[in-house]
Formats: structure tokens, sequence, C-alpha cells
């Protein structure tokens, strides 16, 4: 039942990405104020446009992280089909790397956590977002901030290896006690880069 589940919700995802054209993969060049990481993983690529207009501190700090080489051999520790694909704080052994100082949360900047959306993981403190990122899998309004209360701030989006998402959701989970949303064998970040921009 369970794998039955699984390919249900990868063709849900599939469908809904096909009919969400301004979310849909895009090739080209990154543009100097829409910069682009891209994601070497253990099942494929995944290329990130940023959007530094709406998030800059959020941007500048992922950015950081991407510079200093800190997500490289991160794993994806945290998949939850029809929710979130999380990663960047972890090692293949699960040991967390140290991060830099909390970054401010710029959840009120409009926009939402829509599919294949990144934004940045956090505690109950609104600005304790670090270096931890997740890949949203559906159009998680929850997460987004409300006229009360602060949300997640979505600072990119995925622009192409929507099938490497895909892959990762795929994954056998539940081998780890302490970790049940982790894939059993690991999805690491091999290498973290920026693409160059269009002149």
């Amino acid at each position: 039942m369970g794998r039955f589940v699984q390919l249900s919700y990868t063709l849900l995802l599939s469908a809904l990405l096909a009919a969400s054209p301004s979310w849909g993969q895009e090739g080209g060049a990154a543009q100097a104020d829409k910069p682009r990481v891209h994601l070497e993983t253990d099942v494929g690529p995944i290329v990130l446009e940023l959007f530094p207009s709406q998030a800059p501190k959020t941007v500048d700090n992922f950015l950081k992280y991407v510079d200093d080489g800190f997500y490289n051999g991160t794993i994806f520790h945290r998949v939850i089909p029809g929710f979130v694909v999380q990663g960047g704080g972890l090692t293949y052994d699960f040991t967390r790397k140290e991060p830099r100082d909390p970054v401010v949360n710029e959840s009120a900047n409009g926009l939402s956590n829509k599919p294949m959306t990144v934004a940045m993981a956090r505690h109950r403190d609104p600005d304790s977002a670090t270096s931890q990122f997740y890949i949203n899998l559906n159009h998680n309004q929850s997460l987004d901030a409300k006229e009360d209360q602060p949300g997640y701030t979505v600072f990119g989006r995925v622009v192409e290896g929507h099938e490497t998402v895909i892959k990762i959701v795929e994954e056998p989970r539940g081998n780890y006690k302490q970790y049940p949303d982790a894939p059993n064998t690991p999805v690491r970040i091999l290498n973290a880069t920026r693409e160059p921009t269009s002149p």
C-alpha cells in the first residue's frame, strides 16, 4: 500500500508541475538580479533560482553557505511526500554541521510556499533560520506569513531538476529511528556552486 501511495503522489506532483507553467523548468543562464545555484546530488542535479529582491538577507545568507562549501556533503534528511524535502545541515552519518548566526525572518515578502519553491527551515523563533532549507512539494499555505504571525521565508525556486526532487521523494525511508523521514540510502549534496551569470 505504501508504495502505491508513493507512486500516486509522484504522478500527482508531476501533474501539478505540468499544470503550473509559472513554476516550470526554465533553461538559460542566471541573471544578475536572480542568481542561480547548482546542486549536484547523488541522484542528479537541481538548479535553484534565487530572489534577492524579495528576500535579500536570506539569499545573501544562503549564498555565503554555498560559497563557503558548507553544503557539500550534507544530506536531505527529512523527506515527507506531499509536504517537503529538507536538507542543508547534517552529514551522511547525521552529524550536525555548525552553522553561522541565524538570519532575520523575511517571510512577509509576498512569496508563497508553492510547489518547488525553496524556503528556509527554522525553529519556533521566527529569526532562527541558519543553513537548513526545504523544497515545497505542495502548495503549503500553512507555512506562509499571516497578518498576525511570521511564516517560513521563501527565497527561491527549483528551475531545473524537478525529476531529481521526485527521485529523492521516491527513496525508501524508515531505517533510522532518530530520523524516520531520512532516505535509507543517504542522498547527499555532493557540490553546491553558483552558476555563471549572463553578461
